[in-house]
């Protein structure tokens, strides 16, 4: 049997969230008892809270919804690089030597240790020439393990910008403290929500 790395964070109510947008939150609204076979659960969160997938309407008026992206960049090969303790931006020097023969996806790994008690507003982004390094490599996807692809404090998103030019697909909030650098198989499938700006993934990589 394959080996397989669960790359998802777990979410619940103490999960960090970007500041400002909802915290996860979960109420009953059916416990089983007499006269109710079963639990019914009402949950509350940003589609950005854990792991997760962009949609191109998050940061383009215009673009299109969650449910109605292409799976395609979400399945299939993928490479995980190592950037540990690259500092606040990943700059194409900091991936430079994993370059060779890229699969259409790339994660990349910031942390030793990825923050889950609280958001980290420093947390390291892609810088903009990296992002277009890979998508001029061919790469349809790129993730991180931080919670953004642009800096906590950025107006602008520049990386977020170049994906929507380039027509890129991301995740963001991946769980990468386990994972070598090497090549994998990436399954991360977003929900069909038809009119979200993102939507939580549970990503898994498995061995080739």
């Amino acid at each position: 049997m394959k080996k397989l790395w669960d790359i998802s964070p777990a979410v619940h109510p103490g999960t960090p969230v970007f500041p400002g947008d909802t915290l996860y939150a979960q109420q009953w609204a059916a416990t089983i008892g007499p006269g109710c076979p079963v639990n019914v659960s009402a949950i509350t969160l940003s589609p950005h809270v854990g792991a997760h997938a962009d949609a191109p309407l998050h940061y383009d008026a215009q673009g299109a919804a969650i449910g109605a992206v292409d799976l395609h960049a979400f399945l299939g090969p993928c490479r995980v690089v190592h950037a540990i303790g690259c500092g606040p931006l990943v700059k194409p020097e900091h991936i430079a030597h994993a370059l060779t023969n890229l699969p259409a996806r790339v994660l990349v790994r910031v942390y030793e240790r990825q923050p889950q008690d609280a958001f980290d507003n420093a947390l390291p982004a892609f810088a903009p020439a990296t992002v277009e390094l890979l998508a001029d490599r061919g790469v349809l996807l790129i993730g991180i393990d931080s919670a953004s692809i642009d800096p906590a404090d950025s107006k602008t998103l520049d990386s977020h910008q170049v994906i929507r030019q380039r027509g890129l697909r991301v995740l963001e909030n991946l769980l990468l403290d386990e994972v070598p650098e090497g090549d994998y198989e990436l399954i991360a499938l977003p929900l069909k929500l038809t009119t979200a700006d993102a939507s939580p993934i549970r990503a898994i990589l498995r061995e080739l």
